[in-house]
C-alpha cells in the first residue's frame, strides 16, 4: 500500500507532475485547499488535472474552498469530510475546513462544530487496526500551526481529539509556513506545506513488518 498526500493547492496544480510515482500510487489524498474561494468549477479543474494521473482519490474541502466544493466531492464520491472509509487494515476519516480565521474564508467552523465533525468521521473506522486523520487544519500548539509571526493557530477540537483517540497519523495542511512534523501521544502528525512549493507526503506500508510510515517529501 503506497498513498501520496497533499493539499494547499490553490488552483497551483503544475506541481502535481513533480510528485514521484504519483501515477502509480494506490490511494490519493487532498488535504484541501483546491481553490482560492472558488466553487465546483475551480475545483474540478484541479481534481481533472489530478484524475489523469491517478483517478484513484479521496479528499476534504478546506477552507479556502466554498461550500459547493464539498457538493462536488459528495457526488463523485470521494468526500471524506464528517467521514471515513476502511482499505484493509487502514482506516482514513476526515474533516475539511478549519477553526475560525481573521480573513472570513469559505469553510471556516466553530471548535464545538469541529469537534463534532471529527467525532462522527470516527465512527466509521473505530474498528481498523491502523487510523489516519485527514485534517485540513492542524491541531493547536505544535510545529505545524505557526504562522509566520510566530502564533500558534491551529485547532484546539482537533488537537483534543488526537489526544483522547491516538489515531497513528494526521496528513495536515492549512498554514503554509508550518511544513514540519510533530507527535502529540503516539500520533504522528505531518503538514507538507503547499504543493507549489514541492510539498507532499509519502505513507507506505513495510513489507518487513506490515507497520505504516509517513515522510515529507
Amino acid at each position: 500500500m503506497r498513498i501520496i498526500a497533499f493539499g494547499d493547492i490553490h488552483m497551483e496544480y503544475a506541481g502535481i507532475e513533480n510528485i514521484t510515482g504519483l501515477s502509480k500510487a494506490d490511494l490519493v489524498i487532498v488535504t484541501g485547499d483546491f481553490t482560492n474561494f472558488g466553487g465546483k468549477e475551480d475545483a474540478s479543474t484541479v481534481l481533472d488535472a489530478i484524475q489523469r494521473i491517478n483517478p484513484k482519490i479521496y479528499a476534504v474541502l478546506g477552507n479556502m474552498d466554498q461550500a459547493s466544493v464539498g457538493d462536488y466531492l459528495d457526488e463523485l464520491g470521494i468526500n471524506i469530510h464528517g467521514k471515513g472509509i476502511v482499505l484493509g487494515d487502514l482506516g482514513i476519516f476526515g474533516v475539511g475546513g478549519s477553526n475560525y480565521t481573521p480573513f472570513n474564508t469559505p469553510t471556516e467552523f466553530s471548535e464545538e462544530e469541529l469537534w463534532d465533525i471529527v467525532n462522527k468521521a470516527y465512527q466509521y473506522v473505530t474498528k481498523a487496526p491502523i487510523k489516519v486523520l485527514i485534517s485540513h487544519t492542524p491541531p493547536f500548539n505544535t510545529t505545524t500551526d505557526r504562522i509566520g509571526s510566530g502564533i500558534h493557530a491551529g485547532s484546539t477540537a482537533i488537537r483534543k481529539f488526537i489526544e483522547e483517540k491516538q489515531p497513528d497519523f494526521c496528513f495536515t495542511g492549512h498554514i503554509h509556513e508550518s511544513r514540519g512534523e510533530d507527535r502529540i501521544g503516539r500520533t504522528v502528525i505531518l503538514n507538507p506545506g503547499m504543493l507549489k512549493d514541492s510539498g507532499w507526503i509519502e505513507f507506505n506500508r513495510q513489507d518487513d513488518d506490515g507497520s505504516y510510515i509517513a515522510r515529507l517529501n
